[in-house]
């Protein structure tokens, strides 16, 4: 099932703890067992077959029947139970979920936590992603999106930086500017949205490095590389430093919610459930950012 959701038997192996060759070993057993081929494999890609079409829509009807028998079971037995796959993005996940599946799973200890961390868009359904922790805005109205607080970001990048590159007054002038990037392969031109006086700006960022995950681009900024974007409460303690400074702090990019997603369903799971009420109860998931102090300042509408 896995190899369907994920189109590649590497990855689905890697998502299972196995080689690809054990992967490859068990669907080859599976396809000998019942007799029919259940896989296209070609060096580019991975297709059911028609067959394995079938078989794969039976499979999910035998998770989801053993799904809701857990979740009859821990709802009577006032106990949820079960694997809980959960995906959030990697600076999140690192400092502030890990701990916190550690408390949630304290408090449900017969719950197995399946933590995915990517600074990809992560598809639940391909995936079968239970759950998602995201700093985005919800724009896919198939999935419930449950927001837990507002985050807000800010431009910043080094002194030296700046120092060699100047400090730019206004949006426009981002576009002399190396803009560090979170990019994917396929994804779309890039554009900051910075919050105007008049309104919202959005300004097309482009620069020489571009990466998938968050961490690599704070890197790149703290040595010098260029400017970037990112959430207050990750390089707040740089900027207090005075390793990374405030660009553009009269036109802060606009605020994103960090919220959970999940798919509609008619029966949640008790597993899900509990994971949700225990995340919103938390007063507050992100540091406290409401003054930086240093050499980085911010400034808010209508303060």
């Amino acid at each position: 099932m896995r190899a369907v959701q994920m189109k590649n038997i590497s990855a689905a192996a890697r998502s299972l703890h196995l080689t690809p060759a054990a992967a490859s070993h068990r669907i080859m057993q599976l396809e000998n067992r019942i007799g029919a081929r259940l896989l296209n494999r070609t060096t580019r890609a991975l297709h059911p077959t028609e067959e394995g079409l079938v078989f794969y829509e039976h499979a999910l009807e035998v998770l989801e029947a053993i799904e809701r028998a857990e979740s009859s079971i821990a709802t009577a037995g006032g106990e949820p139970i079960g694997a809980l796959r959960v995906t959030a993005p990697i600076g999140f996940g690192r400092r502030i979920l890990g701990p916190l599946i550690v408390q949630f799973h304290e408090r449900y200890p017969k719950v197995r936590v399946n933590l995915r961390l990517s600074d990809r868009l992560i598809d639940l359904l391909d995936e079968a992603v239970d759950i998602a922790i995201r700093m985005a805005n919800p724009v896919d109205s198939s999935f419930i999106a449950r927001n837990l607080e507002d985050c807000e970001r800010v431009l910043c990048a080094s002194p030296d930086y700046l120092d060699r590159k100047g400090r730019p007054r206004e949006p426009g002038e981002l576009i002399d500017h190396n803009c560090l990037v979170l990019r994917f392969p396929g994804s779309p031109q890039v554009r900051w949205r910075l919050q105007a006086p008049d309104g919202v700006v959005a300004v097309p960022a482009t620069g020489d490095f571009d990466a998938d995950e968050g961490d690599v681009l704070t890197e790149w900024a703290l040595h010098g590389g260029g400017i970037v974007m990112k959430p207050y409460w990750e390089v707040a303690e740089h900027i207090r430093s005075g390793n990374l400074e405030v660009v553009l702090a009269d036109y802060p990019p606009e605020p994103v919610k960090l919220m959970l997603m999940y798919p509609h369903r008619n029966l949640v799971p008790a597993k899900l459930r509990v994971f949700i009420d225990f995340m919103a109860e938390q007063k507050s998931l992100l540091p406290d950012v409401s003054h930086f102090g240093g050499s980085g300042k911010v400034v808010r509408f209508g303060t």
